[in-house]
């Protein structure tokens, strides 16, 4: 499968519970942290919920 390059750019501070706990399904916990991981439907659900906190590299 492809996989995909997310970054995190945005703090995890005075954001919901559910927020948080999506930033580290998808194995960020520090800022500017990048973590490759597979390019699934459901890991794309999860960028869009935290789409203002992450970024898509190439």
């Amino acid at each position: 499968m492809a996989k995909i390059k997310i970054k995190q750019t945005g703090s995890p501070i005075r954001r919901p519970a559910s927020q948080r706990a999506t930033l580290k399904g998808l194995g960020l916990d520090k800022m500017n942290r990048v973590v490759e991981i597979e390019d699934t439907a459901e890991v794309r659900g999860m960028i869009r919920t935290v789409r203002h906190m992450v970024q898509i590299q190439d």
